[in-house]
Parts: structure tokens; C-alpha cells; sequence
């Protein structure tokens, strides 16, 4: 299937929405022979799962590289030869749902632009398999609803992939806000962006859950959330765009403004236009600094008493794999289940609904 038919096709499977679905065995999961490595299907062999996830996985040592789903029989093809990935292992769009009868896999992870999320993480929770769901998790509450309830339904666990909570840099800024090191949080910059010289990509289409909110956003977004350990209870957003021959459907950048229940301000930033990659938190007794704070290769700042954040770490994405699956193998919580995509997706709505009233939102 040729690239632009993919497309295509894969936007009216994803307007399709459940109609298609089949029901696996719910309990195929739970009863599987426990394994030392999990096997991982990845649903969508774009620029994160060919650059970034299929090398991670190369690198793990709790799962492995098992199975591929793809429109394009030359990816396939491509993909097979170098990942040794056996015929049987190989699925397109329409006989997906036979994967509920593949013993080899264990976990699904959907990489599919945001509007097919939904659909591909029940049909997966429907055959039975655990899901890594990219983020953002969806472009509505409602579908994130849909899809932890699906895998509820199916006693399957969802986790979203959000590498950089398993960061050691970030996760000692959590710490910092947990153990109030510098008393409670005043205020907090966060940024998250880049220069994006693309004019034909999903990012830029409204129907395949495309906006910068979505994707760069929640980097900035969970900056200011994680830094806090709260929850925002209000929030007022200005979109704009500088590129509209480009940006005719969605944002290209995003200010917004977040209240916490604390008395905790944020003033977050996020763009296709701009390069920007940080975070500062300023508490009642000292800062933070982070410089990155979403970067692929590791994070790292510093605070007002010395102390630098700067914990190696080889590869985000195998750390986040190796992580999630121990967690599934091990029957403990995930760093970031479905709940914590709802979070971030419930302000995002919030965040839009601001930018068309021009009023400030209740969260």
C-alpha cells in the first residue's frame, strides 16, 4: 500500500471507529506462561517506532522486538529482514484482531497518530494483549474513558508513554515537590517546543487529533504537573499561529496559564515554531531549574542550593519499556497508567475551550 493510501485508509478505519472490533479471550493475559522477556508489537512504523522504539528495543533486557503491524507490505518487508521478525508475527490494518491468537505476543503498542488511538487500544485490550498507548493518549476525554474502561473490561493494563516520568532528572523534581524541600511551589515556567519545517504531516490535520497542544504541549503541561504533584483547577489559553498557510486547522502555538489548589501558578508555553525546552520552579525558599526538561537524550538542571540534576541514563525509551513490562510480569503499578493520559487530556479540553471562549476555564 502506497504511503498516501495508507493515510487515507487509516483515517476512514479510525472514522470507522468500533464497528470493526472483535472480542478475544479477556483472560488470555492473565493466564499466559510467565516469560523472562515480553514480546512487543508495534502498531505503526513511522519516524518514533523506527528511529526510536525499534532500537530501544534492541537495548532491553524485559522485551524484545516480537511483531509489527503496517499498511505498507514494503515496510513489512524492510522491517522483517532486519528484525528477523517471523511471517507469522507480521500484521496490516484489516487482520489485526487476529493477533488475539498469537501466544508470541504479549503487548501491543499503539504509534498511530492520535485520532486512531482509541480504536487500536481496544481492539488490542479486545484480543486479550496488555497496551503502550504513545502519547497524547487521544484527543478527547471521552475516548480516553473508552480506552481504559476496554481494558479494564479485558483485564489488560494500559500504560502511556510518557518516557520522561521514568527519567531520574525528572523524577527528582517530583521529589522535590513531594518532600517540599524548598516549601511549597510559588510559581513555575514551563516550555516545550520546536521548529517544525514540515507542511504535509498528521501534526498539521485536525482530523488526525494534529495541534501542538497535543504533542509538545504535554511536555509542557506535565512540567508544571509533576512539579507541583498537583492537579490544576483552572487554566486560561491563547492560541496562535504565525505559519497559517501551514497551521490552517490547528494551533501552531499555545500560551497558557494553570492555577493549582495550592495557590501554585504556572505560565506554560509550547510551539512548532519556536525552540524552547525548559522548566523553572520557584518554591517559597529556593528554585529549580531544568534545561531540558523533555529531551531524548536526558535531562538535566540544578537547584538553588547547589544540588545538580544530572543522572545518566543510556536510552529513555528502553528504560520505559523495561520498566512498564517489569511492572506487567511482576503484577505492580505502572509509572503512568491510562489515568494519568485522562489527567493530561481532561486540561488540554479545558485548554481549547478556553481559546474559544476567551474566558478562563474551571478544570
Amino acid at each position: 500500500m502506497l504511503p498516501i493510501e495508507r493515510r487515507k485508509f487509516l483515517t476512514t478505519l479510525s472514522l470507522a471507529g468500533a464497528a470493526t472490533l472483535v472480542s478475544g479471550n479477556p483472560l488470555l493475559a492473565a493466564t499466559a506462561p510467565k516469560k523472562d522477556k515480553l514480546g512487543i508489537a508495534l502498531v505503526g512504523l513511522g519516524y518514533y517506532s523506527t528511529d526510536l522504539l525499534a532500537p530501544a528495543l534492541q537495548m532491553t533486557e524485559k522485551c524484545y522486538l516480537a511483531g509489527i503491524v503496517t499498511g505498507t507490505p514494503a515496510k513489512a518487508q524492510q522491517w522483517k529482514a532486519k528484525y528477523k521478525i517471523p511471517d507469522k508475527n507480521i500484521y496490516n490494518y484489516q487482520n489485526f484482531d487476529q493477533i488475539a491468537n498469537n501466544p508470541d505476543i504479549d503487548v501491543v503498542y499503539v504509534v498511530l497518530p492520535p485520532s486512531m488511538h482509541r480504536e487500536f487500544v481496544v481492539r488490542a485490550a479486545n484480543a486479550g494483549k496488555h497496551v503502550f498507548c504513545e502519547k497524547p493518549m487521544a484527543p478527547s476525554v471521552a475516548d480516553c474513558e473508552a480506552m481504559i474502561a476496554a481494558c479494564q473490561k479485558n483485564k489488560v493494563k494500559l500504560a502511556i508513554g510518557y518516557r520522561c516520568q521514568h527519567d531520574p532528572n525528572i523524577q527528582a523534581v517530583m521529589k522535590v515537590a513531594k518532600e517540599q524541600k524548598f516549601g511549597k511551589v510559588k510559581m513555575i515556567t514551563s516550555a516545550a517546543g520546536y521548529f517544525d519545517a514540515r507542511t504535509d504531516h498528521w501534526k498539521q490535520k485536525k482530523a488526525l487529533g494534529g495541534g501542538v497542544m497535543g504533542d509538545m504541549g504535554v511536555y509542557a503541561l506535565q512540567g508544571a504537573r509533576l512539579a507541583t504533584g498537583e492537579e490544576p483547577i483552572r487554566v486560561i489559553a491563547q492560541a496562535s499561529t504565525t505559519r497559517p498557510e501551514i497551521y490552517k486547522e490547528v494551533e501552531e502555538t499555545m500560551m497558557f496559564l494553570l492555577d493549582f489548589p495550592s495557590g501554585a501558578r504556572a505560565a506554560c508555553q509550547t510551539s512548532f515554531g519556536i525552540n524552547m525546552n525548559h522548566l523553572q520552579v520557584n518554591y517559597e525558599k529556593g528554585w529549580l531549574k531544568l534545561e531540558p526538561q523533555s529531551s531524548y537524550l536526558g535531562n538535566k538542571g540544578s537547584m538553588s542550593d547547589g544540588t545538580n540534576i544530572d543522572f545518566p541514563i543510556k536510552n529513555q525509551q528502553a528504560k520505559q519499556l523495561d520498566e512498564d513490562c517489569l511492572a506487567l510480569m511482576n503484577q505492580t503499578d505502572l509509572i503512568a497508567p491510562g489515568e494519568e493520559g485522562l489527567r493530561d487530556i481532561r486540561v488540554v479540553e479545558a485548554i481549547y475551550q478556553s481559546v474559544r471562549s476567551g474566558q478562563s476555564v474551571k478544570i
